[in-house]
Protein backbone atom coordinates (compact mmCIF):
# COMPACT_ATOMS: atom_id res chain seq x y z
CA UNK A 1 0.00 0.00 0.00
CA UNK A 2 1.39 3.44 -1.12
CA UNK A 3 1.57 6.23 1.24
CA UNK A 4 -0.61 8.11 -0.99
CA UNK A 5 -3.20 5.12 -0.76
CA UNK A 6 -2.96 5.25 2.33
CA UNK A 7 -4.13 8.23 2.70
CA UNK A 8 -7.00 7.79 0.64
CA UNK A 9 -8.36 5.72 2.77
CA UNK A 10 -7.84 7.76 5.90
CA UNK A 11 -9.81 10.15 4.12
CA UNK A 12 -12.57 7.93 4.34
CA UNK A 13 -12.29 7.12 8.10
CA UNK A 14 -13.99 3.11 8.65
CA UNK A 15 -16.49 3.10 11.62
CA UNK A 16 -13.94 1.32 14.15
CA UNK A 17 -11.05 4.15 12.91
CA UNK A 18 -13.82 7.12 13.77
CA UNK A 19 -14.84 5.31 17.36
CA UNK A 20 -10.87 5.16 18.01
CA UNK A 21 -10.27 8.98 16.74
CA UNK A 22 -12.98 9.35 19.06
CA UNK A 23 -11.53 7.96 21.72
CA UNK A 24 -8.57 9.56 21.15
CA UNK A 25 -9.93 13.47 20.99
CA UNK A 26 -12.40 13.74 23.98
CA UNK A 27 -9.57 13.47 26.27
CA UNK A 28 -7.31 16.15 25.81
CA UNK A 29 -4.20 16.33 27.94
CA UNK A 30 -1.69 19.51 28.12
CA UNK A 31 2.34 17.95 27.41
CA UNK A 32 5.40 20.31 27.83
CA UNK A 33 7.07 17.29 25.64
CA UNK A 34 6.03 14.76 23.38
CA UNK A 35 7.29 11.86 25.48
CA UNK A 36 5.26 13.22 28.81
CA UNK A 37 2.63 10.33 27.87
CA UNK A 38 3.79 7.15 26.56
CA UNK A 39 2.62 3.98 24.59
CA UNK A 40 -0.78 2.84 25.21
CA UNK A 41 -1.99 6.08 26.98
CA UNK A 42 -2.10 7.25 24.03
CA UNK A 43 -5.54 5.10 23.04
CA UNK A 44 -7.24 7.45 25.35
CA UNK A 45 -5.55 10.83 25.14
CA UNK A 46 -5.21 13.90 22.47
CA UNK A 47 -1.91 15.42 22.88
CA UNK A 48 0.06 18.05 21.11
CA UNK A 49 3.28 18.48 22.42
CA UNK A 50 4.36 22.38 24.01
CA UNK A 51 0.16 22.50 24.02
CA UNK A 52 -0.84 23.22 27.75
CA UNK A 53 -3.62 25.51 27.39
CA UNK A 54 -7.09 23.78 26.99
CA UNK A 55 -8.52 26.19 24.79
CA UNK A 56 -5.79 25.72 22.32
CA UNK A 57 -6.23 21.93 22.87
CA UNK A 58 -9.67 22.36 21.88
CA UNK A 59 -9.25 23.42 18.77
CA UNK A 60 -6.36 21.62 17.63
CA UNK A 61 -8.24 18.13 18.30
CA UNK A 62 -11.17 19.75 16.61
CA UNK A 63 -8.48 20.65 13.37
CA UNK A 64 -7.66 17.32 13.48
CA UNK A 65 -11.09 15.51 13.90
CA UNK A 66 -12.30 17.69 10.83
CA UNK A 67 -9.00 16.98 8.61
CA UNK A 68 -9.66 13.03 8.99
CA UNK A 69 -13.47 12.79 9.50
CA UNK A 70 -14.44 14.59 6.82
CA UNK A 71 -11.90 14.05 4.50
CA UNK A 72 -10.53 17.21 4.08
CA UNK A 73 -6.87 15.98 4.82
CA UNK A 74 -3.33 17.82 5.23
CA UNK A 75 -3.80 20.47 3.45
CA UNK A 76 -6.93 21.64 5.28
CA UNK A 77 -5.55 20.82 9.06
CA UNK A 78 -2.72 23.02 8.21
CA UNK A 79 -4.72 26.00 7.16
CA UNK A 80 -6.82 25.86 10.49
CA UNK A 81 -3.15 24.89 12.48
CA UNK A 82 -2.27 28.62 11.03
CA UNK A 83 -5.16 30.24 12.25
CA UNK A 84 -5.30 28.93 15.77
CA UNK A 85 -2.34 29.56 16.60
CA UNK A 86 -2.62 33.04 15.00
CA UNK A 87 -5.95 33.37 17.22
CA UNK A 88 -4.47 31.80 20.57
CA UNK A 89 -1.31 33.42 20.64
CA UNK A 90 0.55 30.31 20.62
CA UNK A 91 4.48 30.93 20.50
CA UNK A 92 7.43 28.59 20.89
CA UNK A 93 6.41 25.19 19.63
CA UNK A 94 9.04 23.06 17.16
CA UNK A 95 8.91 24.09 14.62
CA UNK A 96 7.82 27.54 13.84
CA UNK A 97 9.33 30.31 12.39
CA UNK A 98 10.41 28.54 8.97
CA UNK A 99 7.86 27.14 5.88
CA UNK A 100 9.41 23.61 5.88
CA UNK A 101 9.27 23.65 10.57
CA UNK A 102 5.52 24.50 9.76
CA UNK A 103 4.90 21.62 7.23
CA UNK A 104 6.80 19.30 9.19
CA UNK A 105 4.76 19.93 12.48
CA UNK A 106 1.32 20.17 10.78
CA UNK A 107 2.36 17.08 9.16
CA UNK A 108 3.53 14.62 12.42
CA UNK A 109 0.61 16.07 14.39
CA UNK A 110 -1.74 15.00 11.38
CA UNK A 111 -0.69 12.13 9.92
CA UNK A 112 0.03 10.42 13.61
CA UNK A 113 -3.17 11.09 14.49
CA UNK A 114 -4.21 9.52 11.57
CA UNK A 115 -2.24 6.32 11.02
CA UNK A 116 -2.61 5.20 15.20
CA UNK A 117 -6.94 5.80 14.68
CA UNK A 118 -6.59 3.48 11.03
CA UNK A 119 -4.21 1.29 13.01
CA UNK A 120 -6.54 0.38 16.33
CA UNK A 121 -9.69 0.89 14.37
CA UNK A 122 -8.46 -2.21 11.80
CA UNK A 123 -7.41 -4.08 14.94
CA UNK A 124 -10.67 -3.55 16.26
CA UNK A 125 -11.65 -4.89 12.68
CA UNK A 126 -9.74 -7.86 12.41
CA UNK A 127 -10.60 -9.04 15.76
CA UNK A 128 -14.61 -8.77 14.84
CA UNK A 129 -13.71 -10.84 12.04
CA UNK A 130 -11.67 -13.35 14.53
CA UNK A 131 -9.42 -13.77 11.49
CA UNK A 132 -6.75 -16.99 13.28
CA UNK A 133 -3.75 -15.29 10.97
CA UNK A 134 -2.52 -11.87 10.82
CA UNK A 135 -0.19 -10.43 8.13
CA UNK A 136 2.44 -7.63 8.46
CA UNK A 137 2.97 -5.54 5.38
CA UNK A 138 5.29 -3.11 4.41
CA UNK A 139 3.74 0.43 3.94
CA UNK A 140 5.75 1.00 0.66
CA UNK A 141 6.98 4.68 2.06
CA UNK A 142 9.67 6.43 0.37
CA UNK A 143 12.14 6.45 2.76
CA UNK A 144 11.45 2.42 4.02
CA UNK A 145 13.31 1.35 7.18
CA UNK A 146 15.26 -1.80 6.81
CA UNK A 147 13.77 -3.59 9.46
CA UNK A 148 10.02 -2.66 8.57
CA UNK A 149 10.89 -4.22 4.63
CA UNK A 150 12.56 -7.27 6.24
CA UNK A 151 8.79 -7.81 8.26
CA UNK A 152 7.12 -7.83 5.18
CA UNK A 153 4.82 -10.73 4.93
CA UNK A 154 5.17 -11.95 7.91
CA UNK A 155 1.80 -13.74 8.90
CA UNK A 156 1.49 -14.85 12.52
CA UNK A 157 -1.60 -16.00 15.11
CA UNK A 158 -3.02 -12.69 16.65
CA UNK A 159 -2.31 -13.63 20.05
CA UNK A 160 1.62 -14.13 19.00
CA UNK A 161 3.41 -11.77 21.83
CA UNK A 162 5.37 -10.17 18.08
CA UNK A 163 1.86 -8.04 17.50
CA UNK A 164 2.33 -6.61 21.39
CA UNK A 165 5.59 -4.56 20.35
CA UNK A 166 5.56 -4.59 16.58
CA UNK A 167 1.63 -3.34 16.12
CA UNK A 168 2.04 -0.85 13.12
CA UNK A 169 2.66 2.24 13.16
CA UNK A 170 6.06 1.24 14.40
CA UNK A 171 7.47 4.88 14.32
CA UNK A 172 7.11 8.48 13.00
CA UNK A 173 5.67 8.59 9.07
CA UNK A 174 5.71 4.41 9.35
CA UNK A 175 3.22 3.14 7.02
CA UNK A 176 3.11 0.03 7.05
CA UNK A 177 -0.25 -2.06 8.39
CA UNK A 178 -1.90 -5.35 9.10
CA UNK A 179 -4.31 -7.55 7.09
CA UNK A 180 -5.61 -10.56 8.44
CA UNK A 181 -6.53 -14.23 6.49
CA UNK A 182 -8.43 -17.17 7.48
CA UNK A 183 -6.03 -19.94 6.08
CA UNK A 184 -1.85 -19.79 4.87
CA UNK A 185 -3.21 -20.26 1.78
CA UNK A 186 -5.31 -17.11 1.97
CA UNK A 187 -2.22 -14.92 3.74
CA UNK A 188 -0.01 -16.41 0.56
CA UNK A 189 -2.43 -14.50 -1.90
CA UNK A 190 -2.79 -11.43 0.12
CA UNK A 191 1.07 -10.86 0.18
CA UNK A 192 1.96 -12.80 3.36
CA UNK A 193 4.48 -15.61 3.93
CA UNK A 194 3.39 -18.29 6.75
CA UNK A 195 6.88 -19.88 6.53
CA UNK A 196 8.80 -16.64 7.28
CA UNK A 197 10.45 -16.57 10.23
CA UNK A 198 11.25 -13.32 12.78
CA UNK A 199 14.69 -11.95 12.37
CA UNK A 200 16.88 -12.70 15.10
CA UNK A 201 16.68 -10.26 17.93
CA UNK A 202 13.18 -8.63 17.00
CA UNK A 203 12.25 -8.48 20.69
CA UNK A 204 15.81 -6.94 21.64
CA UNK A 205 15.98 -3.70 23.02
CA UNK A 206 18.14 -1.37 21.55
CA UNK A 207 19.97 0.62 24.43
CA UNK A 208 20.06 3.94 22.94
CA UNK A 209 16.22 3.75 22.71
CA UNK A 210 14.63 0.87 24.39
CA UNK A 211 12.41 -0.36 21.90
CA UNK A 212 13.63 -3.11 19.44
CA UNK A 213 15.70 -1.85 17.04
CA UNK A 214 13.71 -0.35 13.63
CA UNK A 215 10.96 1.16 16.48
CA UNK A 216 10.78 4.67 17.25
CA UNK A 217 11.13 5.48 21.07
CA UNK A 218 7.67 5.24 22.46
CA UNK A 219 6.38 3.53 19.47
CA UNK A 220 6.74 -0.39 21.09
CA UNK A 221 2.95 -0.95 21.84
CA UNK A 222 -0.09 -2.03 19.99
CA UNK A 223 -2.50 1.13 19.28
CA UNK A 224 -5.98 0.34 20.18
CA UNK A 225 -5.32 -2.90 21.98
CA UNK A 226 -6.03 -1.32 25.37
CA UNK A 227 -9.21 0.38 23.34
CA UNK A 228 -10.27 -2.62 20.99
CA UNK A 229 -13.13 -3.18 23.02
CA UNK A 230 -14.44 -0.01 23.40
CA UNK A 231 -14.40 1.13 19.54
CA UNK A 232 -16.06 -2.26 18.96
CA UNK A 233 -18.73 -1.18 20.60
CA UNK A 234 -19.49 2.72 19.49
CA UNK A 235 -19.55 0.97 15.98
CA UNK A 236 -23.54 1.40 16.34
CA UNK A 237 -24.08 0.49 19.85
CA UNK A 238 -23.91 3.80 21.73
CA UNK A 239 -26.63 2.31 24.17
CA UNK A 240 -23.89 0.08 25.34
CA UNK A 241 -21.52 2.78 26.15
CA UNK A 242 -21.17 5.55 29.40
CA UNK A 243 -23.39 8.25 28.07
CA UNK A 244 -20.22 10.69 27.87
CA UNK A 245 -18.61 8.61 25.98
CA UNK A 246 -21.65 8.25 23.32
CA UNK A 247 -22.43 11.95 23.91
CA UNK A 248 -18.43 12.69 22.47
CA UNK A 249 -19.00 10.26 19.36
CA UNK A 250 -22.34 12.24 18.51
CA UNK A 251 -21.06 14.92 18.46
CA UNK A 252 -18.45 14.58 16.26
CA UNK A 253 -20.70 12.81 13.93
CA UNK A 254 -19.29 13.96 10.56
CA UNK A 255 -21.68 15.85 8.06
CA UNK A 256 -22.29 12.75 5.68
CA UNK A 257 -23.57 10.44 8.67
CA UNK A 258 -26.18 14.22 10.14
CA UNK A 259 -27.42 14.19 6.91
CA UNK A 260 -28.19 10.40 6.45
CA UNK A 261 -30.02 10.33 9.76
CA UNK A 262 -32.02 13.65 8.90
CA UNK A 263 -33.10 11.82 5.98
CA UNK A 264 -33.77 8.88 7.55
CA UNK A 265 -36.09 10.12 9.91
CA UNK A 266 -37.97 11.93 7.59
CA UNK A 267 -38.88 8.86 5.53
CA UNK A 268 -40.14 7.21 9.04
CA UNK A 269 -42.04 10.07 9.65
CA UNK A 270 -43.81 9.84 6.54
CA UNK A 271 -44.06 6.15 6.80
CA UNK A 272 -45.43 6.28 10.59
CA UNK A 273 -48.06 9.41 9.78
CA UNK A 274 -49.41 7.60 6.91
CA UNK A 275 -49.87 4.23 8.76
CA UNK A 276 -51.47 6.25 11.43
CA UNK A 277 -51.07 3.62 13.94
CA UNK A 278 -48.26 2.29 16.49
CA UNK A 279 -46.45 -1.01 15.74
CA UNK A 280 -43.48 -0.96 18.04
CA UNK A 281 -40.97 1.18 16.04
CA UNK A 282 -38.58 3.50 17.08
CA UNK A 283 -35.44 5.11 15.84
CA UNK A 284 -32.91 7.12 17.37
CA UNK A 285 -32.62 10.77 16.29
CA UNK A 286 -29.97 12.26 18.58
CA UNK A 287 -27.70 12.44 21.83
CA UNK A 288 -27.64 13.71 24.77
CA UNK A 289 -24.81 16.58 24.86
CA UNK A 290 -21.48 15.98 27.58
CA UNK A 291 -22.96 18.97 29.62
CA UNK A 292 -26.30 17.74 29.92
CA UNK A 293 -25.27 14.48 31.21
CA UNK A 294 -22.93 16.83 33.83
CA UNK A 295 -25.48 18.69 34.67
CA UNK A 296 -27.97 15.58 35.42
CA UNK A 297 -25.33 14.15 37.00
CA UNK A 298 -25.45 16.90 39.83
CA UNK A 299 -28.85 16.65 40.60
CA UNK A 300 -28.61 12.58 41.05
CA UNK A 301 -29.52 11.27 37.79
CA UNK A 302 -27.11 9.30 35.77
CA UNK A 303 -28.60 8.98 32.05
CA UNK A 304 -28.26 4.88 30.77
CA UNK A 305 -26.41 6.18 27.42
CA UNK A 306 -26.12 9.34 25.39
CA UNK A 307 -29.04 8.20 22.64
CA UNK A 308 -31.74 10.15 22.13
CA UNK A 309 -34.85 7.88 20.51
CA UNK A 310 -38.62 8.41 19.29
CA UNK A 311 -41.28 6.20 18.83
CA UNK A 312 -44.02 5.69 16.42
CA UNK A 313 -46.49 5.83 18.83
CA UNK A 314 -44.79 9.34 20.73
CA UNK A 315 -45.37 10.91 16.98
CA UNK A 316 -48.73 9.98 17.03
CA UNK A 317 -49.50 11.14 20.06
CA UNK A 318 -47.60 14.43 19.39
CA UNK A 319 -49.94 14.84 16.55
CA UNK A 320 -53.40 13.25 16.04
CA UNK A 321 -53.80 14.12 20.30
CA UNK A 322 -52.22 17.34 20.74
CA UNK A 323 -55.36 19.61 21.70
CA UNK A 324 -53.39 22.35 22.14
CA UNK A 325 -51.03 24.45 19.59
CA UNK A 326 -49.61 21.38 17.92
CA UNK A 327 -45.81 21.30 16.22
CA UNK A 328 -45.45 22.21 12.47
CA UNK A 329 -45.13 19.11 10.87
CA UNK A 330 -42.63 20.68 8.65
CA UNK A 331 -40.21 21.89 11.45
CA UNK A 332 -40.75 18.42 13.45
CA UNK A 333 -39.88 16.43 10.57
CA UNK A 334 -36.25 18.00 10.70
CA UNK A 335 -36.26 16.42 14.87
CA UNK A 336 -32.15 15.33 14.28
CA UNK A 337 -31.02 18.49 13.35
CA UNK A 338 -32.96 20.74 15.96
CA UNK A 339 -31.72 17.99 18.88
CA UNK A 340 -28.65 19.24 18.27
CA UNK A 341 -29.36 23.31 18.79
CA UNK A 342 -32.11 23.70 21.44
CA UNK A 343 -31.60 27.27 22.91
CA UNK A 344 -32.38 26.13 26.47
CA UNK A 345 -32.30 22.63 28.29
CA UNK A 346 -34.48 22.43 31.57
CA UNK A 347 -34.57 19.05 33.97
CA UNK A 348 -37.95 18.99 35.43
CA UNK A 349 -37.13 17.17 38.68
CA UNK A 350 -40.86 16.79 40.39
CA UNK A 351 -41.27 13.49 37.70
CA UNK A 352 -40.54 10.48 38.22
CA UNK A 353 -38.06 9.92 36.49
CA UNK A 354 -37.10 13.46 35.32
CA UNK A 355 -37.80 14.71 32.40
CA UNK A 356 -35.45 17.10 29.86
CA UNK A 357 -37.43 19.67 28.42
CA UNK A 358 -35.66 21.07 25.32
CA UNK A 359 -36.98 24.57 24.44
CA UNK A 360 -36.78 26.16 21.23
CA UNK A 361 -36.47 29.69 19.31
CA UNK A 362 -39.20 29.59 16.32
CA UNK A 363 -40.40 32.38 14.48
CA UNK A 364 -43.78 33.88 16.20
CA UNK A 365 -43.26 31.35 19.42
CA UNK A 366 -41.10 28.88 20.49
CA UNK A 367 -41.59 24.66 20.78
CA UNK A 368 -41.01 22.45 23.88
CA UNK A 369 -40.00 18.71 23.59
CA UNK A 370 -40.29 16.94 26.54
CA UNK A 371 -37.41 13.87 26.66
CA UNK A 372 -37.70 11.51 29.08
CA UNK A 373 -34.40 9.88 30.60
CA UNK A 374 -33.75 6.28 30.47
CA UNK A 375 -37.13 5.34 29.64
CA UNK A 376 -36.99 1.58 28.77
CA UNK A 377 -38.76 1.09 24.85
CA UNK A 378 -40.12 -2.42 24.82
CA UNK A 379 -37.88 -4.89 22.41
CA UNK A 380 -35.40 -2.17 21.93
CA UNK A 381 -34.12 -1.11 25.85
CA UNK A 382 -33.22 1.76 27.55
CA UNK A 383 -33.14 5.17 25.74
CA UNK A 384 -33.86 8.83 26.30
CA UNK A 385 -37.15 9.30 24.73
CA UNK A 386 -38.94 12.19 23.23
CA UNK A 387 -42.20 11.94 24.56
CA UNK A 388 -44.27 14.60 23.61
CA UNK A 389 -43.81 18.23 22.44
CA UNK A 390 -46.25 21.67 21.83
CA UNK A 391 -45.88 25.07 20.71
CA UNK A 392 -44.92 27.88 23.82
CA UNK A 393 -44.95 31.37 24.25
CA UNK A 394 -42.43 33.76 26.29
CA UNK A 395 -44.81 33.53 29.27
CA UNK A 396 -44.85 29.26 29.12
CA UNK A 397 -40.94 29.60 29.26
CA UNK A 398 -40.80 32.22 32.30
CA UNK A 399 -43.54 30.04 33.87
CA UNK A 400 -41.17 26.89 33.41
CA UNK A 401 -38.37 28.72 34.90
CA UNK A 402 -40.36 29.76 37.68
CA UNK A 403 -41.42 26.15 38.62
CA UNK A 404 -40.03 24.92 41.94
CA UNK A 405 -37.56 21.92 40.86
CA UNK A 406 -37.02 23.22 37.78
CA UNK A 407 -33.21 23.17 36.87
CA UNK A 408 -31.35 25.05 33.89
CA UNK A 409 -28.76 22.82 32.31
CA UNK A 410 -27.77 24.52 29.13
CA UNK A 411 -29.07 27.99 27.64
CA UNK A 412 -28.62 30.99 30.44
Amino acid sequence: MADAALEGILGRPFPEQFAALRLRLGNRLPTSRWDDLRKSAHDRAFVVAGATKADLLADLAGAVDKAITDGHGLEEFRRDFRRIVSERGWSGWTGEGTVRGEAWRTRVIYRTNARVSYAAGRRAQLIEAGFPLWIYRHGESRDPRPEHLALDGVTLPPDHPFWETWSPPNGWGCSCYVSGARSPQAARRMGGDPDKTLPEGWNKPDPSTGTPKGIDKGWDYAPGATVSDAIRALDGKLPQLPAEIGAALSAAMPPAARKARLDAFGAFFDQVTARGRAEGAMMVVGAMQGKWIAGAKKHGLTPATAEIAVTDRAILHTFRDAKVRPLDTGWYRQLPLYLETPDMVLLDTRTDPPVMLLIFTLPGGGAKLAVRINYHIKKHGTFNSVQSGAVIDASDIQALLGSPGMVVLDGM
